[in-house]
């Protein structure tokens, strides 16, 4: 399981290949990349900052990749976040996982990802027209992690 807080960008197929290695037991890899968007509740965003608390996010980000590889048949993992200023296009996160098939590798990857979206130690600023300001937690997202605690 490998966990990385960034400020430079990262290059989708090249983590794929690393993670996937030859590792001739790999049959699927799923991947979810999610990325700065220019509209967030109706107002334009030119900029979004994204900060975290060295160590701690780090840790969280370990104990969400690691209970994905206790709850699903896994081979690997990766989680990439970046922090700093973002521009809307610019990738944000990257999680990929890898499996001896794809079912698991999709499960787990969904799993990874809204988990880190409740419970990883992110804050998020946005730049509008009408001004700064930070990103409240989202109840969707809340509602898909607490679905992972039904399925336990």
């Amino acid at each position: 399981m490998n966990v990385r807080v960034q400020t430079e960008d990262f290059d989708l197929g090249a983590e794929t290949r690393a993670l996937h290695g030859a590792d001739a037991r790999v049959g699927a890899i799923a991947c979810f990349v999610g990325t700065v968007r220019d509209l967030n509740e109706g107002e334009g965003v030119s900029e979004m900052t994204l900060e975290h608390y060295p160590g701690m996010t780090e840790k969280a980000l370990e104990a969400i990749s690691e209970e994905a590889a206790e709850r699903f048949d896994i081979l690997d993992s990766l989680v990439i976040h970046r922090v700093g200023p973002l521009r809307p296009c610019d990738q944000i996160v990257l999680v990929a996982v890898t499996s001896a098939h794809r079912g698991e590798a999709f499960r787990a990857c969904e799993f990874i990802m809204d988990y880190l979206k409740t419970r990883a130690p992110f804050w998020k600023k946005e730049q509008t027209a009408a001004g700064t300001r930070w990103v409240e937690a989202r109840d969707s997202d809340d509602a898909a992690a607490a679905r992972w605690e039904r399925d336990s």
